[in-house]
């Protein structure tokens, strides 16, 4: 999945989950269940670099800040919510941004994490280069699907 979906995911469960503790538990589980669904992304991280991708993931980034942000001042949240919806957003990317400091320093602290996050994608099943590894609409329509209930979640 790409950041915009797991951090609207993380704010939707800091919405809806009172315990700051079981938020962070459940957006790190939820990062990990929903990467296990068909998804493409838009870099190889292979052959990428981080110069390469950056306004990507800038952008990436961007969107649900954005969206977040509008939710939490049109909303005029309570400081016990806005913690709750930043946590999950935080924690929800948490195991990317793991995996590209595992990438980019070769941090032996972090590589079963990285590991273990290899293994929760799909990839594994289908070759290098093969069409369900791509960024094309069809597998990013997981993304879509989830980001859209996502934001229904926060907004109702």
């Amino acid at each position: 999945m790409i950041l915009t979906t797991h951090a609207l995911v993380g704010s939707a469960i800091g919405k809806s989950v009172g315990n700051p503790y079981l938020i962070v538990l459940l957006s790190l589980m939820i990062h990990f269940f929903l990467d296990s669904f068909r998804h493409g992304e838009y870099f190889d991280s292979r052959v990428a670099t981080i110069k390469d991708i950056a306004w990507k993931i800038l952008l990436d980034l961007f969107i649900p800040a954005s969206i977040i942000l509008f939710f939490i001042l049109s909303t005029h949240s309570n400081f016990s919510l806005t913690r709750n919806i930043l946590l999950g957003a935080f924690f929800s990317i948490l195991p990317d941004f793991f995996t590209v400091l595992f990438w980019t320093f070769h941090w032996k602290i972090l590589k079963k994490i990285k590991e273990f996050h290899s293994f929760c994608h799909y990839y594994w099943r289908f070759p290098k280069f093969s069409p369900e590894r791509q960024w094309t609409l069809r597998n990013a329509l997981n993304d879509i699907l989830f980001s859209t209930i996502a934001i229904i979640i926060l907004f109702l």
